[in-house]
């Protein structure tokens, strides 16, 4: 292979992986007010959140239920969908009562400064909020302390996430993280300890 192959091989990989780094460089940063958040375009739905779960459905059936296109409501530049007409309503009198921490993002990696993740599945509500996690591990992980948790993600989310590009803030906190940052193996221990301790 020529070196001008190489390198218009080299030119090509490096373009793609901007491009595919695009996507979320602008998709999660809606604006309007709302951003981060935790927002993909599918279903033909620019910025859907949660994959279009219903965030009603947390609070009003204690479940996690997938939202339908016909019902559906923006909210600061992100598209919600409701699994019911009448969730759709509840929403659209009071949006804040609703809308999940964190703009939908891991509450956990919100700890630690990091946008990143967030599953539908994976859920808690806490003192009448809907916290978001990135899997069973993230959630085990925030309920090791769920006060100090919840102190230092809102600190992180109020100093450094809200208002920042979800991929340049995710990409310094893993580079440069945060004091009391921990790693997934140190997390599980803390939340055997947790389970393995006298009731």
């Amino acid at each position: 292979m020529s070196t001008f192959s190489k390198t218009l091989k080299a030119a090509a990989v490096t373009g793609l992986i901007f491009i595919s780094a695009c996507a979320p460089l602008v998709t999660q940063n809606p604006g309007a007010g709302w951003s981060p958040a935790n927002v993909k375009n599918i279903d033909n739905a620019e910025r859907l959140l949660l994959d279009g779960h219903d965030v009603v459905s947390y609070f009003t059936e204690n479940a996690h239920r997938k939202g339908k296109t016909e019902f559906n409501s923006t909210f600061k530049g992100v598209r919600l969908h409701f699994s019911s007409a009448e969730n759709k309503a509840k929403f659209d009198q009071k949006p804040e009562a609703y809308l999940p921490q964190y703009g939908g993002f891991c509450a956990n990696g919100i700890a630690y400064g990091i946008p990143w993740g967030g599953d539908a599945d994976s859920w808690r509500i806490i003192e009448d909020k809907l916290y978001i996690f990135g899997g069973i591990g993230s959630k085990k992980g925030f309920e090791v302390d769920i006060p100090g948790n919840i102190a230092l993600a809102n600190k992180y989310w109020s100093d450094e996430v809200s208002g920042s590009n979800a991929l340049i803030q995710r990409s310094k906190r893993l580079v440069m993280r945060v004091p009391h940052y921990k790693s997934g193996e140190e997390i599980a221990r803390l939340v055997a300890q947790k389970e393995n301790a006298p009731k």
